[in-house]
């Protein structure tokens, strides 16, 4: 069956008998990336604060800041771009740098068990190149809120 331009839903004839194409409806508005790195930071925030929904954590497990230094082969294998992306997928912020005794080091904060899940992913699996020898955590501390508003390099 042939489809005429008459039955096209995009094609129109005007009050003076023109022809021609509807304009297309303008499409809504995207949310940014940063858009959405905000949004499921506050959703963290609110199952750090056990606000319900199906995701929310334990009572008393609340956002945590940890400071971290990784050694052995971390340099030049692309440890802090893997981090930086590991670290977003799991909805932490924080930073990461190398040092000038060849290590790498960073801060990350966010909902407990996430932080947990990123001090392991430091301590065993790091950049596919990477030879982690050593990963050592302090400053340990529950926070109130997220001091940071992305997962950053700082170079």
């Amino acid at each position: 069956m042939r489809m005429l331009m008459r039955d096209r839903p995009w094609f129109f004839i005007g009050p003076g008998g023109e022809r021609g194409h509807a304009p297309m409806p303008a499409a809504p508005p995207r949310s940014s990336p940063a858009q959405w790195r905000v949004r499921r930071l506050r959703l963290a925030l609110e199952e750090a604060k056990g606000g319900g929904g199906v995701g929310a954590m334990a009572e008393g497990e609340g956002l945590l800041s940890v400071d971290y230094e990784v050694s052995g082969k971390v340099q030049g294998v692309f440890f802090r771009k893997y981090t930086q992306g590991e670290a977003k997928r799991l909805g932490l912020v924080g930073w990461v740098q190398n040092t000038s005794h060849g290590t790498v080091q960073g801060q990350v904060q966010g909902p407990a068990a996430r932080v947990r899940e990123l001090q392991e992913w430091l301590r065993k699996t790091g950049s596919p190149q990477s030879r982690i020898s050593r990963a050592d955590f302090r400053n340990e501390k529950k926070i109130e809120a997220l001091e940071h508003d992305d997962f950053q390099i700082v170079k």
